[in-house]
């Protein structure tokens, strides 16, 4: 079947938390041919508020409502995990496109579900794994397609953090979703390494093997805090990773490293965008990078394209349940 062609796009935006309001929500607003029609969250005053500050003419408390409205024809989820395969069925049964944050969903499972319902409905599904479209990953690939580093050898992923107790749950945050396993599916491993392990999907393909141990050391909260994994990519690549949530600041780092035959590349996800390419016996060259104000505005735009028939979105259902199985693998 032959993906129906959405001149313009008119979404609703179920949940519009921090999220939206500070990377995706106004690229939905301001990006050509596409418009924000309605927007919902269960606190209504929260919701009105939003629409009333970016020019929405509607609201919602209650996300049927929304899906249902006839002037919407395109949904975007941006809530917590354990509601993205309800409504994403919701919104398939009626034909209209989704277009959902990550953690793609708390499973695998769920993530199947997702895709099939969108198939059957042949509708598209996107998932906000923003980095693929981001001029620093670009760059990356970019180096290794072009046999900058040789032959790719293995991948190193370093994460070393300390969360405030600001974040991880106090008595002015005691419901802090992310590290709650029955709404997230898991930690802030499946929060942040579920953006890198995509990001070396767009990179180098599907990782076909995984496996790794998974420990809540400091007991702050239900969810794991410290993960380490190896994983191999289906041309042969290997991989390990480290992801540590309980450090103090004086251990904090963060760090992607590609090895190749002929040098290396380095990069951080989070904090800055640079990346280093290092050859032997050769000056280090660092590249940095400006990243637009509303950091989904990349991606925003090529899903505007895909809908519309005039371009591919690098992020989809299939290659986002693609990273929830490699996150299972390794945590579970």
């Amino acid at each position: 079947m032959v993906q129906k062609i959405i001149n313009k796009i008119c979404w609703g935006i179920i949940g519009v938390g921090d999220v939206c309001e500070t990377k995706s929500g106004p690229p939905l607003i301001q990006v050509p041919n596409s418009s924000v029609k309605a927007v919902m969250r269960r606190n209504s005053e929260k919701a009105k508020d939003f629409a009333r500050r970016h020019g929405v003419e509607k609201w919602y408390d209650n996300a049927d409502d929304l899906l249902n409205d006839p002037e919407i024809n395109a949904i975007y989820i941006a809530t917590p995990p354990e509601t993205h395969a309800e409504y994403t069925l919701k919104a398939a049964a009626l034909g209209k496109p989704v277009y959902v944050e990550k953690p793609m969903a708390r499973s695998h499972k769920e993530c199947q579900s997702m895709v099939e319902a969108c198939k059957k409905a042949n509708v598209p599904l996107y998932v906000a794994y923003y980095r693929r479209t981001l001029p620093n990953i670009l760059e990356v690939k970019e180096l290794i397609d072009s046999g900058s580093i040789g032959d790719i050898r293995s991948v190193d992923i370093t994460v070393q953090m300390t969360i405030e107790n600001e974040i991880v749950g106090t008595h002015d945050h005691p419901n802090n979703w992310r590290v709650d396993p029955e709404v997230a599916g898991g930690g802030y491993f499946y929060d942040l390494a579920s953006h890198q392990l995509d990001a070396l999907d767009f990179l180098f393909g599907p990782i076909i093997e995984a496996k790794g141990f998974s420990e809540n050391q400091s007991k702050e909260y239900k969810a794991d805090d410290i993960t380490v994994g190896v994983f191999k990519f289906k041309n042969g690549i290997l991989g390990k990773g480290l992801w540590v949530f309980n450090t103090s600041k004086a251990s904090q780092y963060e760090m992607t490293t590609i090895i190749g035959s002929k040098g290396q590349i380095s990069f951080p996800f989070w904090g800055d965008h640079h990346v280093t390419l290092e050859k032997e016996n050769e000056p280090v060259k660092k590249f940095e990078f400006e990243i637009p104000k509303y950091i989904q505005t990349l991606l925003i735009q090529t899903i505007v394209k895909d809908l519309q028939g005039k371009g591919k979105c690098p992020s989809t259902g299939v290659s986002g349940a693609r990273t929830n199985w490699v996150l299972e693998q390794i945590a579970e």
